[in-house]
C-alpha cells in the first residue's frame, strides 16, 4: 500500500561514464539495473548505458552481435533478461520498423525477422509508438509514420493500428499478428503511454493507453481487457490530468504514475486553453488507482503545503532539489517500489540549435522498504562477527540489530552446523561504489566489501555485468567468497548424522535442526542496535546499550507519521558500547530505511563467535566444472591456531528420494572427502545424488571444515548456483551446465 504522499529524492552522487543528457530515449529494468538506449540531442545516441541502482554506478557494457543503429522514440520492452527494440527514428525524417533483441546476460544483440501477419502487412516504419509486454506477447499500438517520398521531406501520418508479437521462450520471436478486438479502440496517436496491469483479486489483466498527440494533445484513457479483447473507456473519479504527450506512465502495485510531458499553458486568469498554441512542459504527477479507477494529482506546491518535502530533505535546500524540473521525452522505470526518472527535454529552452535537456536522476519513494532476507555470516572470530545482507531496491540505509542468546534460550547444539546462511547475491549487488561506501555509524569501517575480499584473495575483481551463463559453461574456474560457520562446540561433525567416509552414499534419516530463520514470537527478549549502514555488510565488534533504558533508539520511533526523519550518527550519541564475547551466540535481524520510514525486519538469524584454540574457516574457495565432475580447492584458515590435522568436505543430499518439496532443515549431508589436501574432486555419482536447494536461487550445497588438535572449527558453506531454466521438475540432479558458485554460511 503506497503512502499518501510519495517523496521525490535526487541522486546526488554516482560514478562511472555518465551518459549525456537527451530526450526520446527509452529505459528498462533488469533486477537492480536500469538499461538506457537511444534518444539524443546533439545527434542520436548509439551507446547502451546501464545504471546500477545499488552501487550507484553507470557503466558501458561491451555489447556485441548485430548492434542496432541509434534510434529515438522507439519501442522498448523487457522480458526477464532480454530486451526487444522496435522501430524509432534513426535520422531526421527516416523511421525504422526493424526489430532487435538484446540478451543482457551476455550483452548480445541480435536482429530478428518475425514472420508477417496472415493476409496483412507487417508494421510500417514509425516513431512515438507504444510497445508493451504481457505474458509471451508484445503489443504494438500507434505511432507516427512519414509518408513523404522525398527522403528529405516529412509528411506525418498518425497511426492507430494494433499488432501483437508472439515471443519464443528465452530468445527469438514467432511472428506478427493483428488480434481481433471489440469496442472500437483509441484513435490514432503518437507520444502516448501504454501500461499493463495484472488486475486485482478476481479481475482480468488489462492494458491502458493514456494521452498522446493527434494534431492536438489528448487526455483520454482507454482500457483493453485481455480476456475479452474488448476496448472501453473506463469511468474514473477525481480530477483527470491535463491532456499531454511525451509523458511517462508506470505501474507500481495497483497505481499508475503519470509524470511530466507537454501540457496546455494557463492563461493569465488561471484557465487552460487547450486549443491555443501555448504548451509547456510540466513536472506534475497524476496517480490512478487501477482498482478503484480514482485519479489524484500531485505537484510541487501541493507537496510543499503538506510539509512532506520539507521534512524529507530539509528546509534549507533549494526548491529544485525537492522535486524534478519540468520535462518531456524523459525515461521512467520502476525498480521495486521506486520510480526512477532520468533526463528529458526542458521545455522550449534551446542552446543554439539544440534543446536543453535535464541532466539529473531522480527517484520517487512510494513505500517503506519491504522485509529483507535473513542476515548471513561472512566470517566469525573470537570477538567479531562479519555479517552481510541482501540489498533492497527501496532502502537508503539499513538498521541492524542483535540479541545475545542466553544459555537458557540457546538452541540445541548436538546437530551438525545447521543451514543458517542466505544465498549471496551477485557480487555487484553487494559492493557499493567507493563514493557511496558510507561509514558505519557504529563501527569504524571504511573499506568496501569488494576491496576486502579481493585483498584477502577471496574473490576476483567484480564485473559490472549480469552473470553470463555461456561464459561459465566453458568450465572456467569460478571464484567463491569464503564464509564461516561455527562448528558444534568445536567437535568433529557427527558421522552418524552426516555419513562417514565409508558411508558416503548413505543419507542420514535423522532430523536436522535448522534455526536459520527463527520465529520472533518464541520469546520477547531485548534487541540492541548495532548501527545504521549504507553498506550491505558490517564487521561487528560491539553493539549499543541505550542510556534511556529503551532497548532500541531507532526501531521504537513511529515511522508512520509525518515526524519521521532519517536516523544518522547522532542517533547513538550517549549510548554505551558493549563488546562481543567469545563462544556466545547472537541473533540478528535487519530492516531497510528510507524517507517513508522503516520497513519490517528480516527473519532472525543466529551466529556464534569462535572459541579460543579452534581453527578458522577455510577460505578462497574455487570451483572448476569439468565434463561430469567438479573440482574444489581452498586455502587453509588464516588463523589455524595450531597444526591443521585434516579437512572434511560434505555434500547436501535429499533424505527422501523422489521428493521435491523438502525444506532446507530436512537435508542430510554425506562426507565426500576427508584428508590433509586442500582440494578434492566431486564425482558424477555424488553429484547425481545432490539435493538442489531451492530455498533461494537453486543451488547445490557443500561444506568444508578444518580440524586441529582442539577439534573442528567453523565450516565454510558454498552454494553452487544452478540454471533454474534447465532444472528438471523433480529438481533431483544438478544442472550439467555450470552457472555460478556462490557461498552462504552455516552456524550452530
Amino acid at each position: 500500500m503506497a503512502i499518501e504522499c510519495p517523496l521525490w529524492k535526487r541522486v546526488q552522487s554516482f560514478t562511472g561514464p555518465i551518459p549525456r543528457a537527451r530526450h526520446g530515449h527509452r529505459a528498462a529494468a533488469i533486477r537492480e539495473l536500469i538499461v538506457v538506449f537511444g534518444g539524443g540531442n546533439e545527434g542520436i545516441s548509439e551507446e547502451l548505458h546501464v545504471y546500477n541502482t545499488v552501487s550507484r554506478q553507470w557503466f558501458l557494457p561491451a555489447v556485441r552481435g548485430d548492434i542496432p543503429p541509434g534510434c529515438a522514440a522507439h519501442g522498448f520492452a523487457c522480458e526477464g533478461t532480454r530486451i526487444l527494440v522496435f522501430g524509432g527514428m534513426v535520422e531526421f525524417g527516416k523511421y525504422s520498423n526493424s526489430l532487435y533483441e538484446l540478451q543482457a546476460s551476455r550483452w548480445l544483440w541480435k536482429k530478428l525477422k518475425p514472420r508477417p501477419p496472415k493476409n496483412a502487412l507487417p508494421p510500417c516504419p514509425r516513431l512515438g509508438h507504444s510497445f508493451s509486454l504481457h505474458a509471451n506477447k508484445c503489443y504494438l499500438f500507434g505511432g507516427l509514420a512519414n509518408d513523404s517520398e522525398d527522403p528529405n521531406g516529412n509528411v506525418p501520418r498518425y497511426l492507430g493500428d494494433f499488432y501483437e508479437l508472439e515471443l519464443q521462450s528465452q530468445s527469438g520471436v514467432k511472428g506478427w499478428n493483428i488480434p481481433e478486438t471489440k469496442g472500437g479502440g483509441p484513435c490514432p496517436r503518437e507520444s502516448h503511454t501504454c501500461v499493463v496491469y495484472g488486475g486485482g483479486a478476481g479481475s482480468s489483466p488489462k492494458l491502458y493507453v493514456f494521452g498522446g498527440m493527434c494534431g492536438q494533445r489528448l487526455a483520454d484513457l482507454w482500457q483493453l481487457d485481455f480476456e475479452t479483447m474488448t476496448w472501453s473507456l473506463p469511468q474514473t473519479t477525481g480530477a483527470c490530468p491535463l491532456q499531454r504527450s511525451l509523458h511517462s506512465s508506470n505501474v507500481i502495485g495497483n497505481q499508475m504514475y503519470v509524470f511530466g510531458g507537454w501540457v496546455p499553458a494557463e492563461d493569465s486568469d488561471g484557465k487552460t486553453n487547450a486549443l491555443g498554441p501555448e504548451w509547456i512542459c510540466t513536472n506534475s504527477m497524476a496517480i490512478l488507482n487501477l482498482d478503484t479507477m480514482a485519479w489524484s494529482n500531485l505537484n510541487p506546491e501541493d507537496l510543499q503545503q503538506t510539509g512532506w518535502a520539507l521534512q524529507a530533505v530539509g528546509v534549507d535546500e533549494e526548491r529544485s532539489s525537492r522535486w524534478p524540473k519540468a520535462r518531456a521525452g524523459h525515461c521512467a522505470v520502476t525498480i521495486g517500489t521506486r520510480l526512477y526518472v532520468w533526463s528529458g527535454r526542458d521545455g522550449y529552452r534551446k542552446n543554439w540549435n539544440y534543446q536543453v535537456c535535464c541532466k539529473d536522476l531522480w527517484y520517487l519513494e512510494t513505500e517503506k522498504p519491504s522485509a529483507p532476507a535473513a542476515v548471513f555470516l561472512v566470517k566469525s572470530t573470537i570477538n567479531m562477527l562479519h555479517v552481510a545482507w541482501r540489498p533492497l531496491p527501496a532502502a537508503e540505509c539499513y538498521l541492524l540489530q542483535l540479541q545475545p542468546v542466553t544459555p537458557s534460550l540457546a538452541l540445541p547444539t548436538s546437530a551438525p552446523p545447521p543451514s543458517m546462511g542466505q544465498e549471496v547475491e551477485h557480487l555487484q549487488e553487494l559492493v557499493q561504489s567507493e563514493s557511496e561506501t558510507a561509514r558505519d555509524t557504529g563501527t569504524a569501517d571504511s573499506t568496501s566489501l569488494q576491496e576486502r575480499l579481493v585483498a584477502e584473495g577471496v574473490v576476483g575483481e567484480c564485473r559490472e555485468d549480469i552473470c553470463s551463463t555461456e561464459e561459465l559453461k566453458r568450465g572456467d574456474t569460478d571464484v567463491c567468497a569464503a564464509e564461516s560457520v561455527s562448528a558444534v562446540n568445536g567437535q568433529p561433525i557427527d558421522p552418524v548424522r552426516h555419513g562417514s567416509a565409508q558411508e558416503q552414499n548413505e543419507v542420514s534419516q535423522q532430523e536436522q535442526d535448522c534455526p536459520s530463520q527463527q520465529p520472533e514470537s518464541c520469546e520477547d527478549p531485548t534487541w540492541f542496535d548495532v548501527g545504521i549502514f549504507k553498506t550491505l555488510f558490517s564487521e561487528i565488534t560491539h553493539y549499543y546499550l541505550p542510556s534511556d533504558g529503551v532497548a532500541s533508539t531507532i526501531a521504537n520511533r513511529n515511522s508512520h507519521d509525518s515526524e519521521w526523519k532519517m536516523p544518522g550518527t547522532h542517533s547513538f550519541e550517549g549510548c554505551e558500547k558493549q563488546e562481543l564475547a567469545s563462544g556466545v551466540s547472537y541473533r540478528f535481524r535487519v530492516a531497510g530505511l528510507n524517507s517513508c520510514g522503516q520497513g519490517d525486519f528480516s527473519p532472525v538469524s543466529e551466529f556464534k563467535t569462535c572459541q579460543l584454540g579452534f581453527p578458522g574457516a577455510p577460505s578462497a574457495v574455487k570451483i572448476t566444472k569439468a565434463s561430469d565432475t567438479v573440482h574444489i580447492t581452498w586455502e587453509p584458515p588464516t588463523s589455524p591456531s595450531g597444526k591443521i590435522l585434516e579437512y572434511s568436505m560434505y555434500l547436501a543430499v535429499r533424505k527422501t528420494k523422489g521428493s521435491s518439496t523438502e525444506k532446507p532443515g530436512d537435508l542430510g549431508f554425506i562426507r565426500i572427502y576427508r584428508g590433509t589436501k586442500t582440494s578434492c574432486t566431486v564425482s558424477s555419482t555424488h553429484l547425481s545424488n545432490a539435493h538442489i536447494d531451492c530455498s533461494a536461487r537453486p543451488a547445490v550445497v557443500f561444506r568444508i571444515a578444518a580440524k586441529n588438535e582442539q577439534g573442528y572449527g567453523p565450516a565454510t558453506q558454498i552454494r553452487w548456483l544452478q540454471d533454474a531454466s534447465k532444472l528438471k521438475s523433480s529438481v533431483s540432479q544438478p544442472d550439467s551446465g555450470f552457472t555460478e558458485a556462490e557461498p552462504s554460511v552455516t552456524n550452530d
